[in-house]
This record gives C-alpha cells, structure tokens and sequence, in this order.
C-alpha cells in the first residue's frame, strides 16, 4: 500500500550518537533536499543500533514504515514506493502498520525506562508533555503527597538502584530524608563508563526530560533544593540535549522556585566529568563536582548523612531516575508485578560484541540470559557458538555459555561471580581467548585506578603483569596460584567498588576456564587462537589461490612467493608479528592459525 502522490510525508530520522555515526546527518539532508515538503522529525535511539540508520515514514493515511540500514544510496528506492511509482523496499522494511519484520523481537522487551526514546522528539518539551510528561510530579504536588508517601511509594515498587549496586532506593531515601540539614543535595550519575555501555547515554540524549522529571520526584522525597547532573564529557549530545531540557522545564515552571505554586524549590545544574572511570563511585564524583581530584574516601559517614560540601545528598543513576515518574504514575504496586520478588521492574541492557542485534533493550527482572541472547539479541553474529558474557562491565565477570539459563536477578547474578552493574553485556565467541579477555578489563581497571590504596595500585598492577606473562607463553603454575590469590586479596582489601570488584573477571575466568589457563602454561597454546605468542600462522597450499592479496596486506614483508603458485607461498616466522591481517584478507581461507 502507498500513498497517493504529492501528498506530503511524516519522515522520522533517528539522530542518536549511533545513528549519527552511521550517517544520519546525510540521511536527512538527502531525504530534506529530495522531498521538501515532507514534515522532518528527528528522535533518539530507539535501541536498534545494529540496524542504524533507521528511518520511519508516515504517509498521509497514517500508516506507518520503519526501515533500517538508510543510506544516501537507497533513499531514492524507499522513497519510491510512498511517492507511488516504485515496489515497497522488503530488504530496508523492519516493521509497517501492516507487518512485522525484522523487528519482531521489539515485541519482547517491556519498556518503561525507554518508553519514550525513539518516539519523541528529544529537544520538545511539548512532545515529552503530549505522552504523560511531568503528569508524576503535577499528580505528586496535586494530590498533596508528602515526602514519605512518595518514598512509601517507591519502596512498594521494590526499585532498586541500577547504577550496580542494587541497594534499595526507598531505604537510600530514607536516610538522607531523616539526615539533619539545613540544605539537601541531589545528584543524577551520568558518569558511565564501562566499555560496552550506552545505556545512560541513549536515554539522556532520546528522552531527558524523563530523567529531569525524575530528579524533581526524588529531590521532593528526600528534601532536596539543589541538584546536579553529573554527565561525562565525551557525551556532548547528551550535556546538549539534557542542557535544553532544564532550561525548558525552567521556563515552563517545573524548576526553580516555588514550582507550579506550591512551594516546592529545586534547580539542577550540569557537571561535565573529565571521564575517570572511577567517578562513578559516588564518593569520588562528589569530590570531582567540589573541584577536587576524583579520588574515594572511607564510609562512614556515607554521602546521604555527609555527602556534597558536606551536606546531606542522595546519588541515583539514570536509569533508575527515569524509572520514577512511571512509578508514581502508575502506582508502585503496579512496578512490583513486573519482575521477580527479589528484583523487581525492568532492566535496561546494552548488546555488544558477537551479537547479531547490538544495541539497546530493556527486559522484565527474571527472564534469563539466554533468552536475552538468542530471543531478542538474534545469537552469534560471527557464526561461531557464543561462548560467554561478560556481565557488568570491567567490574563484573564472565558467565559461561553452560550458565546462561540464570535468570536476570540480583542475587542470582552474584551465585555466578559476576554483578547486574549498569547494564553492559559483552558478548563472546569461541574466538575469544578468556585469559585474554581477563587482561583486557584488568589493564581498563588498572590504568583507571586513582591509586589511593595499595591493594588496588600495586594489586591491579600485578594481575596485570602476570596475566601478560601468561599470554606471552612465559607463565607457569605458581603464576595461575598467584594471580588467585592476589585477586581475592585486592577484591577483601580495597578501599572502593573499582578495587573490590576489579578482580572479577580474573576470578570467573579461572573458575569457569581453568582449562584455557592451563593450556597457556603447560601447553603453550592459546585454543583460542589469539594470544601473539603462542600461535603461529602458515599458508595452505591445498586452498591457496596464489593471489597475493596476503603478502600486499602484511605490514612487515614476511609473506613470499610467485603469483597463482600457491605450493610457493610462505610466512617468514622470524619476520611475521602474527597480527592476523592476512587471515582477514585471505579470500580463500588459506591461513591457518595454530
């Protein structure tokens, strides 16, 4: 079905970071300049990143198109069929009014926290007011709640926080409400910085006044006048987009003063992190917002009795702020039939890694892993078995393909050794070599450490060299007991979350691996393949097409022979660094990794 032609059309352009890097500028430029009386939107990411960049078209029946994977090449043909002279474009089509294609798998995901992004226009405060915006605190002011009705609210919810922790957010309440202060401080943590995780970012930059509306519930609960949004630097999209929204919801009475008229203050202010990794730790971020260097300090006196400039503060994560207005919407009772009895509502998680569907989704509390792999993530996307996910970033652990049916809960995450974290799930094939693995998030979490205490300065430090000896080939047993034992004497001993949960990966990867451990100590081979010192790469006659495109690729000229003979064709171990290009350009499969 097409429209009839000259009819103007709705094009909808997602304008995420992921779909800007995807060319999403372009897309829009193109489709402004070949249909301009076309209405334009632009909307944030609506979690389907793999699928950037997504375009949706309404045509003049209201009728509805969502293709993926737009370029500048294929918007002629798309544009074909809704201007009526061209086939409907089934590769690019992911959903229609009529059908559902590639993006059936959305219908398995609860979205709360991401019900908005992908759909409103970020920078419209107008559009965020015409799906249910700001209606929480207006019912919250309204109805004349108090403050320990709303944190009665949210403890019926059974939210807890989801920046990794997990500790419940109404009892966290409760302390800074109960705290004695003549001021009270409120802090949104937007400082994300796992490798692999973009589920702040998403929300902040498609859907920031959720987030705002958010921080406007929790600084009522608690007694909060002031507040901060402590968002890194390297996220410019988001510090512009949640920027915009606080003057908006300034200018329309939501902040500042007396809001709406019922006497209620509060205004928010943004602090850009310069992206240390370690203030994400709430002691280390207040510090950084004070002008100090980003460094922990010893609990007690915890931040909700003694936090900012030494007042009573409260630090919640994005995504558990951008839970609460639906809470107090739509009651937290009606929160708590979502999940488990242990973990209720929802969880937002970020795929990456060899996953066919990358990208943003959010599940109910309680649905396993593999289903979140295979029924939604669409399994491998290199053709080889998913071997493992690593679960809550550099601070959590690896869980094995054998434990994948563990339902995402709290407490059932924790049994396995690795934590929920914010949300980063990194997916791994048989290609990836888990000591490998291992140093990879050690180097991260080492080089990231403040160094204020020994354990995690010197510590990190020695895993990291030991796990470096044993993927050179120069490892031995005692190395293996040594790294053990290091790794639970760092994790007992240190000062803040960085260093206490640093030894993760070390630890579930010698629990669930050992074997590949071995391998590299006893053996000297790395079964994965990967580890430059213990593999070695050799030309196959037998498949070799005597291309050459191997030996014009190899960055040190340790490839030779004559064009079309394939039985000439050698690698020079002595020159080769074995850093694998010529088995990607091979075109015949001809390089043998061993």
């Amino acid at each position: 079905m097409s429209s009839q032609p000259g009819k103007p059309l709705t094009i909808i352009v997602g304008e995420g970071t992921c779909g800007i890097a995807a060319g999403a500028k372009e897309v829009y430029n193109t489709f402004r300049s070949l249909v301009p009386d076309a209405e334009m939107k632009t909307v944030g990411c609506v979690g389907m990143c793999h699928q950037e960049v997504m375009v949706e078209i309404i045509d003049d029946k209201g009728d509805a198109f969502l293709y993926g994977k737009v370029d500048k090449k294929n918007i002629p043909s798309i544009l074909g069929f809704h201007k009526g002279d061209g086939d409907l474009q089934a590769d690019y089509l992911l959903r229609s009014s009529m059908s559902m294609n590639g993006a059936d798998y959305l219908t398995r995901q609860t979205r709360i926290v991401l019900r908005n992004v992908g759909q409103i226009d970020p920078k419209s405060f107008e559009e965020y007011r015409k799906r249910g915006g700001y209606n929480a605190v207006e019912k919250m002011l309204e109805d004349d709640m108090s403050p320990e009705q709303v944190i009665e609210e949210v403890k019926t919810a059974g939210i807890r926080g989801r920046g990794g922790a997990g500790f419940p957010t109404a009892v966290k309440w409760n302390f800074a409400r109960s705290a004695e202060g003549d001021e009270k401080y409120l802090i949104c943590n937007g400082d994300e910085g796992d490798p692999g995780a973009f589920m702040d970012r998403s929300l902040l930059e498609g859907d920031p006044h959720s987030v705002l509306e958010g921080m406007l519930i929790a600084a009522y609960a608690i007694g909060a006048t002031k507040g901060y949004a402590y968002i890194r630097a390297e996220y410019p999209l988001a510090v512009e987009h949640f920027g915009r929204a606080i003057e908006d919801a300034r200018e329309a009475g939501f902040l500042g003063k007396n809001i709406l008229g019922y006497g209620f203050d509060f205004d928010v202010k943004i602090k850009q992190g310069a992206g240390a990794f370690v203030c994400g730790e709430e002691t280390a971020l207040i510090a950084s917002i004070e002008g100090k260097r980003g460094m922990p300090r010893i609990r007690p006196p915890f931040p909700a009795v003694k936090g900012l400039f030494g007042k009573p503060t409260i630090i919640n994560n994005v995504e558990t702020l951008a839970n609460l207005p639906w809470i107090i919407e739509n009651s937290g009772s009606a929160y708590a039939e979502i999940g488990t009895e242990q973990s209720r509502g929802t969880k937002v998680f970020a795929l990456a890694g060899a996953i066919k569907r990358g990208g943003l989704v959010e599940v109910p509390m309680g649905m396993t892993i593999r289903q979140v792999l295979y029924d939604i993530g669409g399994g491998s996307s290199t053709g080889f078995p998913i071997k493992a996910v690593q679960l809550g970033g550099p601070s959590g652990g690896c869980i094995p393909e054998s434990l994948f049916d563990t339902p995402i809960e709290y407490e059932a995450l924790n049994a396995t050794g690795a934590i929920m974290g914010s949300g980063g799930m990194i997916v791994m094939d048989t290609k990836s070599c888990m000591v490998d693995i291992a140093r990879y998030f050690l180097e991260f979490t080492q080089i990231e450490s403040c160094g204020k205490c020994t354990f995690c300065r010197i510590g990190t430090l020695r895993m990291k060299e030991l796990l470096s000896r044993i993927c050179d080939g120069e490892g031995t047993m005692e190395d293996i007991d040594t790294l053990e034992e290091v790794a639970h004497q760092v994790k007992s001993s240190s000062l803040c979350g960085l260093g206490q949960t640093a030894p993760n990966p070390v630890l579930t990867t010698l629990k669930y691996f050992r074997d590949e451990y071995i391998a590299h100590v006893e053996e000297k081979r790395c079964p994965a393949g990967v580890c430059k010192g213990l593999i070695t790469h050799t030309i196959m006659p037998e498949s070799c097409t005597g291309c050459s495109i191997c030996q014009r690729y190899c960055p040190v000229d340790a490839i030779t022979g004559v064009v079309k003979k394939p039985e000439t064709w050698v690698i020079d171990m002595e020159l080769c660094i074995n850093c694998g290009m010529c088995v990607e350009v091979c075109n015949s499969d001809a390089i043998r990794v061993q």
